[in-house]
């Protein structure tokens, strides 16, 4: 699901200083040679101190706001659409960045066929010291990710990024310092974060607007009120179904049930936790919250909605797609889904049920007054390492600059007030600027742009909130947000930052433990099935302690212990 929200959050940017002016904010335009850069991450002041002198050349070679003249970079670039005659060799983009940052791509950029064939392509240069790219963007797999450091080639991104990022990007990091923790080690951080929206996953509760309507129902505040909603949708059915045919709550038990659709993280964190992930305790320390005894709690209250038929008897079958199905067809009433549900699936319930309306709602308390959901996301969307022999370390980070600054949120008047490129993303059509794709010949809004689009982390909520509070879209950006977002997605979004201290987030986002490595598939498969069966009535609700107490004797124990250890290490 990740791809298709990146595909339709249509990316805007900030017209703010050019990056020639970063360098008042301590954010200067320079450059550190291969000597200078890896030398200085090796061998202390002096070399740093070579490092500086070189910086100070390539900063003069960048001082108009472009390389002058134009220097080459090998990077990674994915399979994209090409339109109005463009290939991967002469495009849009590559002319855009040659013109205006006087950059451009060597023949030893890699354009893999796919994100599989290039993770493999990735492995076998690691074992055959094959040449890599001077910057290479990472997979999202953490063991691979420690290989690369542990490679040796490429260097750490502390004094780049302190030197070069800009005001936001620095500001983020700042703000979250754990988007640093998959890429720390040794006290060093080696990957350059590429920045994605912020509370954009958070969950929320799709209720039936219609039914809750025509039956006089008042927004769930509690576990309490919630099961009488779904008892009212399935047994005084307002379409007039038979209980038979009505199963309210729509979710999926197949893989993760702390997932992005269906997903039923807010039912454990109204009982104190959050299942399959590493949440702190009181104490500060990092436990699994599946083995919470909160989660006993939940899965108690599952199996009595079982028992009543508030749940489909092939859930265990359903994936996160396949979840949303049965409410979109009109046979339930309750989907949790992030702040995006009205372009997908919603679409959908519209067509296929006459009348039919929707609407979000925060998520319920438990009994004791507890409420929380997941939360992953600390605004990274990618990452990216600096091959230790790149002759321009620098240039990833004046690139990326210049879209956050230009791109995540034009002004009014710039180059890209209406879009990247007229032809393309945009066009004057009938005397008018127009986005609209159906009006534009050969619309492409998919540029190979090396760090994909430039987001600003909380500009997409925030905007949505100005205008679910009736504010005048007065921005490019939120013009565009306006135009594009429906409002039962702004609404959407307000629930969502009311509800922003009940999240916990995941803490654990490092490569797999020893103990993982040889235990946890066990583990979880003993998890997962354990849950289906208590869920399913097959076994009764005191067989989690048993689980609980195999989990920590079979690795759950060592593997908790490794977990902490790490995150230590992290913080230090």
């Amino acid at each position: 699901m990740g791809k298709f929200k990146k595909s339709w959050l249509v990316p805007a940017a900030m017209s703010v200083a050019m990056l020639a002016g970063c360098a008042d904010n301590g954010n200067g335009n320079g450059a550190a040679s291969p000597s200078g850069a890896a030398s200085g991450a090796a061998s202390g002041a002096s070399a740093s101190a070579s490092a500086s002198s070189e910086q100070s050349v390539a900063d003069k070679a960048f001082a108009a706001g472009k390389y002058d003249p134009p220097i080459e970079i090998s990077t990674i670039l994915m399979p994209t659409t090409y339109t109005n005659g463009d290939t991967k060799e002469n495009n849009v983009h590559d002319r855009w960045m040659l013109d205006t940052l006087g950059i451009k791509l060597s023949k030893d950029t890699w354009y893999p066929a796919g994100s599989d064939q290039y993770k493999q392509q990735l492995q076998l240069a690691l074992t055959s010291g094959e040449k890599l790219p001077d910057f290479i963007q990472v997979p999202t797999d953490s063991v691979l990710t420690n290989q690369l450091i542990d490679s040796g080639e490429f260097m750490p991104i502390d004094e780049l990024f302190d030197k070069y990022a800009t005001k936001v990007w620095k500001d983020h990091a700042a703000q979250h310092p754990e988007l640093w923790y998959p890429f720390t080690k040794d006290g060093k951080h080696w990957n350059l974060p590429i920045m994605e929206y912020t509370d954009n996953d958070d969950t929320l509760l799709w209720l039936r607007e219609d039914w809750m309507e025509k039956l006089n129902l008042q927004a769930p505040k509690t576990i309490a009120d919630l099961e009488n909603i779904m008892d009212k949708f399935k047994n005084q059915n307002p379409d007039g179904l038979a209980p038979k045919d009505v199963y309210p709550l729509a979710i999926s038990l197949k893989n993760n049930t702390n997932t992005w659709m269906g997903g039923l993280d807010w039912l454990f964190g109204a009982y104190g936790t959050i299942e399959e992930q590493w949440n702190k305790d009181a104490d500060g320390n990092l436990e699994y919250g599946s083995v919470n005894p909160g989660a006993k709690q939940a899965l108690a209250k599952l199996q009595e909605w079982m028992k009543k038929g508030y749940i489909h008897p092939d859930t265990a079958l359903w994936d996160e797609g396949k979840s949303a199905e049965i409410w979109t067809k009109g046979n339930a009433g309750v989907l949790p889904g992030a702040n995006w549900v009205p372009d997908w699936p919603a679409p959908d319930l519209l067509k296929n049920v006459a009348g039919a309306k929707y609407k979000a709602y925060p998520v319920p308390a438990g009994p004791d007054g507890k409420i929380g959901t997941k939360w992953q996301n600390s605004g990274v969307n990618s990452s990216f390492m600096v091959n230790k022999n790149a002759a321009h370390p620098e240039a990833i980070l004046l690139y990326y600059n210049y879209m956050l600054d230009n791109l995540a949120n034009p002004a009014a008047g710039s180059p890209y007030e209406h879009g990247f490129a007229k032809g393309y993303d945009w066009d004057i059509v009938d005397g008018q600027p127009t986005s609209d794709s159906a009006k534009i010949k050969n619309y492409n809004d998919k540029f190979p742009f090396i760090t994909g689009p430039a987001r600003i982390p909380d500009l997409y909520m925030k905007t949505l909130v100005k205008l679910a509070d009736g504010g005048k879209p007065e921005t490019p950006y939120e013009k565009q947000q306006a135009e594009s977002r429906k409002p039962e997605n702004w609404y959407a979004a307000k629930v969502v930052m009311s509800q922003i201290d009940v999240r916990k987030q995941n803490y654990f986002t490092g490569a797999a433990t020893p103990t993982m490595i040889s235990k946890w598939n066990l583990l979880r498969q003993s998890e997962l099935e354990t849950f289906n069966k208590i869920i399913y009535g097959k076994l009764p609700v005191d067989a989690f302690d048993t689980f609980v107490a195999s989990w920590k004797a079979n690795g759950g124990d060592q593997v908790t212990k490794e977990v902490n250890d790490w995150f230590k290490s992290v913080q230090q």
